[in-house]
C-alpha cells in the first residue's frame, strides 16, 4: 500500500478507537445464544423442546432452505476474520485501533451463527449432517469478493453486505413473527440488530475516508459495483455438488418468499448513495468524476434488469431439509 493510504488508515483508525464503544457492545452486556434457547438444565426443556418443534412444523419449505442457508453463511466467519485481518494498513502483532475492531467484530458475530445451528438442531427439521457438510464446504473453499487485501474496497463491500445481511434477517423474522413464531422471531431481530451497527460502522469508515482520499474512495466503490457486490456464500455448494451450484437456488428462495429480492440490491446502493452524499463529494478529478457519474445512473439501470428478472417457481430439493 502506498504511503497516503497508510496515511489514510491511521488517520480513520484515530476515529475508529473513539467509536469502539458506540460500534461494538461490552461482553459482559452483550445477549447470548443461551439467553433465547431452552436450558438443558432445567426440569422443563423437553417440554420446551416439542413446543419449539411445533411451531418450527408452521414454517415453509423455502424459510427452511433460507434460514440454513443464511446460517452456514454465519457459521464461516472464520474465513471472514482472516479475510478483514489480512488488509492492507492493518498490523496483526499490534493491539491497534483496527485489530480492536476486527477482534470485537468477529466475537459479536460468532453469536450469530452459534445461536442458529443450536436453533435448527432442536427444530428436528434440519438434516445437521448435511448442513455440516455444506458449511465444511463453505470454510474450505473460501469466497472471492473481489477486494483483494484493499482496505478501501472491502470497506465498501461490507458496508454493503452487512446492510443485506440486516434486511434478510430481519425479514425472516418477519415471516417467523406471521406464523406465531415469537422466540425465533426474536432471534433473527436480535442478529440483525447487530447486523445494522456492524453496517452502520462500516459505512461510517468509508465516510471518513471519503473526506480525506475521496478519488480513491469514488474509484474503488465504482470498481466493487461494476464487478458486483457478491453474497459471501456464492460457492455454497452441497454433498457431490459444483462449487457454487446451491447459491443459486437459495438465492432463488430467498427471493421467492421476498427476503432478499433484486430490487433490494438496488435499495441499498441508493441508500449508499445518500449516506456517503455521492452526488456532493468535492475535489474529485478527471477518473473521480467519472465513477461518480456510472454510480449515479447505475440504480435506475439496475431496476430496469431487476424488472425483466424471472424467478423459478421450482422448489429445489435441498439436502439439508429433512422434512
Amino acid at each position: 500500500m502506498n504511503g497516503s493510504r497508510l496515511e489514510v488508515m491511521n488517520h480513520v483508525e484515530k476515529y475508529v478507537v473513539k467509536k469502539l464503544p458506540k460500534f461494538l457492545r461490552p461482553i459482559d452486556q452483550n445477549w447470548q445464544p443461551a439467553d433465547f434457547l431452552p436450558d438443558a438444565r432445567d426440569i422443563s426443556f423437553f417440554d420446551e423442546v416439542r413446543n419449539l418443534q411445533e411451531r418450527a412444523k408452521e414454517l415453509a419449505y423455502d424459510f427452511w432452505a433460507v434460514l440454513i442457508g443464511d446460517t452456514i453463511t454465519e457459521e464461516a466467519l472464520p474465513t471472514y476474520e482472516s479475510w478483514l485481518a489480512g488488509m492492507e494498513g492493518v498490523n496483526q502483532q499490534e493491539r491497534s485501533g483496527w485489530t480492536q475492531w476486527i477482534r470485537g467484530w468477529t466475537a459479536e458475530e460468532n453469536r450469530h451463527g452459534d445461536l442458529l445451528n443450536k436453533y435448527l438442531y432442536l427444530s428436528g427439521r434440519v438434516d445437521m449432517k448435511q448442513m455440516e457438510i455444506s458449511t465444511q464446504y463453505l470454510l474450505n473453499d473460501g469466497f472471492d469478493i473481489g477486494t483483494a487485501a484493499d482496505p478501501y474496497r472491502n470497506f465498501i463491500y461490507t458496508s454493503f453486505q452487512e446492510q443485506a445481511t440486516l434486511i434478510s434477517h430481519m425479514r425472516v423474522g418477519a415471516i417467523a413473527k406471521k406464523q406465531d413464531n415469537p422466540e425465533l422471531a426474536k432471534i433473527c431481530a436480535k442478529i440483525a440488530a447487530d447486523e445494522g451497527r456492524h453496517a452502520h460502522a462500516y459505512q461510517s469508515f468509508v465516510t471518513k475516508i471519503m473526506e480525506v482520499d475521496p478519488n480513491e474512495m469514488m474509484l474503488a466503490f465504482s470498481d466493487m459495483m461494476r464487478k458486483k457486490i457478491v453474497m459471501p456464500a456464492h460457492y455454497l455448494r452441497e454433498l457431490g455438488g459444483e462449487l457454487g451450484a446451491t447459491f443459486t437456488h437459495f438465492s432463488d428462495a430467498a427471493q421467492r418468499i421476498g427476503v432478499y429480492t433484486a430490487n433490494d440490491y438496488v435499495d441499498i446502493l441508493e441508500s449508499l448513495l445518500k449516506i456517503w452524499s455521492i452526488d456532493h463529494v468535492p475535489d474529485l478529478n478527471e477518473a473521480g468524476e467519472k465513477a461518480r457519474d456510472y454510480l449515479m445512473k447505475l440504480p435506475d439501470r439496475l431496476r430496469r434488469v431487476s424488472e425483466r428478472l424471472k424467478i423459478p417457481e421450482h422448489q429445489y430439493e435441498f439436502s439439508w431439509i429433512g422434512i
